[in-house]
């Protein structure tokens, strides 16, 4: 009975694979044909890019050990639909169980939808490699070859340099570019580190160092990677329901002054996520709290507790929340990034960063430094946690018309922070997303590269 059992998992398994891996390149096909009119109707001048073919264990063989990292779980429930995962229910058109660490797969399926692709690299401005980095990452930081760890992509570049090698030597690597769906800091250990650190050498080793590559945090000295925008679990297939969503953002009621939704800070050395629980654990929610701006609150603060990952796949855990909130608080954790930063911005919750390294020294293509007073508010974490600044009477003596003004510069960043799905509606794609402000910046810094020498 085991046995048989043992059998028809595999069987099952094989067979999910199989139905995965058939549909993910014949739509990709289907899509591919039906954008060639596309294609004549836009301007690809130095934005022609070529799809590298690597072989299959570089890219949709590794997603085959998706539940083989205990410590992480499995993320095999969250491949469908190409790597937006499942919808969070039936009727839903646009919220998905999107896991941040899948961008790869999913910026993978969008490439092959770009309409100025070429198959020839002659041609192209930019040679993107449908490498899955992070996932491939995954053994050397929690599977067998944590000792190997200065191995991670060797086997890739050898690939590269054998196999139509002029290609790679052309320009030294310099006009190609991947994605990898973590920080840089997790591909940056040294190779030389004896006994090896947290993380891979990919970053870190000759063979790569003119590679570009497109991260969800940057290092503080960019000189390989620019980061680009964390994946939500928001990604509307047309501009009817995009618009949609923006009117519900613009007429939800905000009844919480502030709100943190993250892992708890409690520690014993003082830290701003430390600073931030006590604060709201100490503030009034009495019914009619009243700020400067004469605006009524019926609650200071508001925390969602997103301990052990719960909220990681239930984005109605956080998003109702937050489109009650007028501030959501964004502290650094483990790094100075957070994935709760677009959530806020896609529910309309003006973000208030402790730190520029949190996002405005990271997603300047996206969210342009110069525009961040428009959207979002700086309040050094110093102030809060070593001088005793509050951040309830910082927000609260805020004036109603700059709360307003705030509020509308996050609804209009909101579009550039979106992955929307993949195979849109020709409307959605007349207004650009996050892929396409990425592939733009991308393409221009190959180009500037390429024209300073720089490699």
């Amino acid at each position: 009975m085991a046995r048989k059992l043992q059998s028809f998992t595999i069987f099952c398994f094989c067979f999910f694979f199989g139905f995965f891996f058939f549909f993910f390149f014949c739509n990709s096909i289907i899509s591919i044909r039906g954008l060639v009119a596309d294609t004549e109707s836009v301007d690809c001048t130095d934005r022609w890019i070529h799809i590298r073919q690597l072989p299959s264990r570089f890219n949709v063989d590794l997603l085959t050990n998706c539940s083989q990292y205990p410590l992480i779980g499995s993320f095999c429930p969250y491949l469908s639909n190409h790597g937006l995962g499942p919808k969070t229910h039936n009727r839903s058109k646009s919220w998905y169980r999107t896991d941040p660490l899948l961008l790869e797969l999913i910026f993978h399926r969008r490439m092959l939808e770009y309409p100025c692709l070429t198959s020839d690299p002659n041609l192209a401005n930019a040679i993107y490699l449908p490498y899955y980095a992070e996932i491939d990452s995954l053994k050397y930081l929690y599977g067998p070859d944590v000792k190997k760890s200065k191995e991670h992509g060797m086997e890739l570049y050898q690939y590269l340099s054998e196999n139509e090698g002029w290609i790679w030597n052309k320009h030294e690597g310099v006009d190609h570019f991947l994605v990898m769906a973590r920080p840089a800091w997790d591909f940056s250990q040294s190779p030389d580190a004896y006994p090896p650190r947290w993380g891979t050498s990919f970053l870190e080793l000759p063979e790569f160092y003119n590679v570009n590559v497109l991260v969800v945090e940057s290092r503080a000295w960019p000189w390989q990677e620019q980061a680009v925008p964390y994946l939500t679990s928001f990604h509307p297939p047309s501009l009817a329901l995009f618009e949609s969503w923006v009117r519900r953002v613009k007429t939800s009621r905000r009844t919480t002054l502030m709100l943190f939704a993250g892992a708890d800070g409690v520690a014993a050395t003082p830290n701003i996520r430390r600073s931030i629980r006590n604060e709201c654990e100490n503030s009034t929610n009495d019914s009619g709290l009243v700020t400067n701006g004469g605006y009524r609150y019926k609650k200071a603060c508001n925390v969602v507790d997103c301990s052990k990952g719960i909220c990681d796949h239930d984005p109605g855990r956080y998003m109702r929340p937050m489109l009650q909130a007028s501030f959501c608080l964004q502290p650094p954790g483990d790094t100075p990034t957070r994935r709760s930063t677009f959530d806020a911005i896609i529910a309309g919750c003006i973000p208030v960063f402790f730190e520029e390294q949190t996002a405005k020294a990271q997603y300047d293509w996206h969210l342009p430094s110069e525009t961040y007073q428009q959207f979002a508010v700086l309040l050094p974490k110093e102030e809060v946690v070593y001088k005793g600044i509050k951040i309830l009477d910082v927000l609260m003596a805020m004036p109603r018309r700059r709360v307003r003004r705030l509020r509308e510069g996050v609804i209009e960043v909101m579009p550039r922070i979106v992955y929307r799905k993949h195979g849109s509606s020709l409307g959605s794609r007349l207004e650009k997303d996050a892929f396409d402000i990425a592939i733009e910046g991308e393409l221009q810094r190959i180009n500037s590269r390429l024209k300073r020498h720089i490699f």
